[in-house]
């Protein structure tokens, strides 16, 4: 009986689970208000770090996104924030961020700051982002980064992260396993 209990218990217990996420302060860019990792509590998220002039992969990732929140909307509502940090402050602008965001979920909130904010906000989500060395705003150049994004649970921990090959099924899988274990787990037990 107490074999049975402990293989129950270890049962419950993850092994190998990356800390990803933790404190950043950034500019909310269609709502120009500070936006910290507080402002993710309370609702799932899911947060993509790029940049508005990337000609490919960043606009793919986006569209993806956006049909996952648009599935997850379908059968559980309003459940999850999707989020997308620019890892190019010296162009993306909260303008160009509101702009680019408008082709996206309409409910997508753009995140930027100075490099100084940004770099710790990647630092954070152990997002890797690199510009060329004296780049101007001005520049056509393209920002080298991480290509993830990131489910987290209404308290702000990381659950999963998804790259270029995931698709939107895959991610809307495991978010739907998460909901359910995250809701079914004591409240005590959900941090």
């Amino acid at each position: 009986k107490v074999q049975e209990e402990r293989r129950k218990e270890l049962k419950k217990l993850k092994y190998g689970k990356p800390f990803v996420g933790g404190p950043f302060d950034l500019l909310d860019a269609k709502a120009n208000t500070r936006f910290t990792q507080d402002n993710l509590l309370g609702k799932w998220s899911l947060i993509y770090f790029g940049f508005t002039n990337c000609p490919d992969v960043c606009p793919e990732e986006l569209d993806k996104m956006t049909d996952v929140v648009e599935r997850i909307e379908k059968s559980h509502g309003e459940k999850v924030q999707p989020i997308f940090i620019s890892c190019d402050p010296a162009r993306d602008t909260a303008d160009q961020l509101e702009k680019y965001l408008s082709d996206f979920h309409p409910r997508m909130i753009g995140l930027t700051g100075t490099y100084e904010q940004v770099k710790a906000a990647c630092k954070a989500y152990r997002v890797y982002f690199s510009t060329p060395p004296n780049a101007k705003p001005e520049d056509d150049y393209l920002v080298d980064h991480s290509i993830f994004f990131y489910l987290m649970d209404p308290e702000g921990n990381f659950v999963e992260a998804f790259g270029k090959t995931s698709t939107a099924e895959a991610v809307c899988s495991k978010f739907d396993e998460s909901f359910i274990d995250w809701k079914n787990r004591p409240l005590d037990q959900r941090t």
